[in-house]
């Protein structure tokens, strides 16, 4: 169940899908080469990998810098969309995405 966004209705990039438990209050949409740029460095760590129960939803989140997170949304379609934020609003978000009962933890 969503619990910010109004049918994905936003057309400026600056939410996270309706699907996803939590909004964060500084995101930044990046382009898909960014995004994939950012992830695939060497300097980016995985923090996290979340699937949605029931739906091919997937969520994951990097360390991109000290203070920047990166979040990977895939579609149900596979298609990928990166977020950019900071780790402080991330930490603030975790624990709404820990106690979804529709997202669990990948391996």
């Amino acid at each position: 169940m969503a619990v910010h966004g109004t049918g994905g209705t936003d057309t400026s990039g600056r939410r996270l899908p309706d699907v996803v438990p939590f909004d964060l209050q500084h995101l930044t949409r990046l382009s898909w080469e960014l995004g994939s740029r950012v992830v695939d460095d060497d300097e980016s760590t995985c923090h996290s990998d979340w699937e949605h129960a029931g739906t091919p939803w997937s969520l994951s989140i990097f360390h991109a810098t000290t203070h920047t997170v990166l979040i990977r949304v895939r579609t149900p379609v596979g298609r990928e969309r990166f977020y950019g934020s900071t780790e402080s609003d991330l930490e603030r978000a975790l624990p709404t995405i820990r106690d979804a009962p529709d997202w669990e933890l990948s391996d």
